[in-house]
């Protein structure tokens, strides 16, 4: 018998993990558990479809478990629920949902790509017909058919980070009335709360009702119950975020770390054969070299890229994360990379920042618009620490400029003299990234 891998979650880590082994190893034999039904999606494109810009919910998918069967020699086994790991038995014990037996299965390798899930509040109502999620795409093509018929209709949306603002754009496409509950004082927590304030700003300009600082306590029919009184909303979305996926690997005595993610080394190994790589294990953060956990498709698939290679019996290493993000609320673009002010702070550092206003493009081109970039720099190094932008359309890919800087470990005086590309349509003469830097020097 020749050696087995057997892979815990289907989706972007375990999948793409997978199939970097199989090229490394074509006499590996593999098993995927899954509990869905689907493999290899792209969640981040919910939204969009939930907004009816992405019209098709089939084409979010990148890989079906038919293409991993024939195509790779891949067995994946849909609605198999992995319920135990015994380290030292070499063993997985899975719950097969649709049969309901018990399965246990042997491996040489293991991969543990669980992802994560969405935050489910213990609120009264919860379980309501008319209260949805975002996060599968089942979820998806409900929330869709949903949202196809809110035109002037009242809509929750419980949550102020990326989903929520995703899923409140998507509303407001739709001609929905759309109220945007926040616990906390600000819409997303990842921005300093000045470049924040310009996020609810937009909110407000395209319709959304925000309400910060106001947690939501129940869901009745109907109506949504805060701290503060008792709102209208026919459906109620909530996208409060996600939690990785750890009490499996923490039960087996795998470690875990940050908000209970898995620890792995820079080879995404968390034990001797077992590998992890997604949203349900931890980072280091490249400015800080401190554990974190960021829940992102593009952190999880370079994760996965990098076990897929050690376990085909390559030599590859993950070299750790910035936290570049970027999303949109309507015409107003939002990103940011490394380190806020505030976190900075956090962190010990000695940190100034910079808030820089300009444009998008010379200011006598038809389509220029504001952008405001705010870089966070070392004071005594210039180190380049972290940078936020929120603009008009051409504003927010801006950030993988900085994003690149801060890879490289670039001072802001360097940033002031990166040879960035002009003409009218694009950018001023001086791009607002070279502004934001002259500013900061």
């Amino acid at each position: 018998m020749g050696e087995r891998l057997l892979v815990i979650g289907g989706d972007a880590g375990g999948m793409a993990a997978a199939s970097g082994a199989r090229r490394a190893r074509p006499d590996l034999e593999i098993v995927v558990f899954e509990k869905g039904v689907r493999t290899s999606y792209a969640a981040c494109g919910i939204p969009f479809h939930v907004g009816g810009e992405v019209p098709d919910v089939e084409s979010l998918v990148a890989r079906s478990p038919e293409t991993f069967r024939t195509r790779q020699d891949i067995d994946v086994r849909l609605r198999h629920e992995a319920v135990a790991i015994d380290l030292d038995a070499r063993t997985v014990q899975a719950r097969d949902l649709e049969n309901d037996v018990t399965v246990t299965l042997g491996f040489d390798l293991l991969m543990y790509g669980t992802g994560a899930r969405p935050v489910r509040p213990d609120w009264p109502g919860v379980d309501l017909p008319h209260v949805h999620f975002a996060h599968t795409l089942a979820d998806a093509g409900r929330l869709a058919t949903v949202a196809a018929e809110t035109r002037g209709r009242p809509v929750a949306v419980v949550g102020g980070g990326y989903i929520g603002i995703e899923i409140a754009e998507a509303f407001v496409q739709r001609g929905a009335e759309v109220t945007l509950f926040a616990k906390a004082s600000q819409l997303l927590t990842n921005l300093d709360a000045d470049m924040a304030a310009l996020v609810g700003a937009a909110a407000e300009r395209v319709g959304v009702d925000v309400r910060l600082d106001e947690g939501v306590t129940g869901i009745e029919p109907g109506r949504v119950v805060t701290q503060k009184g008792t709102y209208p909303a026919e459906v109620v979305v909530l996208g409060m975020g996600v939690m990785p996926n750890g009490e499996l690997a923490a039960a087996s005595g795998l470690a875990t770390g940050v908000r209970g993610s898995v620890v792995v080394d820079d080879h995404q190994q968390a034990a001797a054969g077992v590998y992890s790589a997604g949203d349900c294990c931890q980072s280091i953060h490249r400015v800080t070299g401190r554990p974190t956990w960021i829940a992102l498709g593009t952190v999880a698939n370079k994760q996965a890229r990098v076990a897929g290679t050690n376990l085909g019996g390559g030599d590859a290493t993950f070299p750790g994360v910035l936290g570049t993000a970027i999303t949109k609320l309507c015409d107003t673009e939002i990103a940011r990379t490394g380190l806020t002010e505030a976190e900075a702070e956090a962190s010990g550092l000695d940190a100034v920042a910079t808030v820089a206003e300009a444009s998008t493009r010379a200011h006598y081109f038809p389509g220029n618009g504001p952008i405001t970039v705010k870089l966070v720099h070392e004071r005594d190094s210039r180190r380049l620490l972290g940078g936020q932008i929120v603009g008009a359309p051409g504003a927010g890919k801006r950030i993988d400029t900085i994003a690149t800087a801060l890879w490289a470990g670039l001072t802001v005086d360097d940033l002031v003299n990166l040879d960035l590309a002009y003409a009218p349509p694009f950018s001023p003469v001086w791009d607002p990234v070279n502004s934001a830097a002259r500013q900061a020097r």
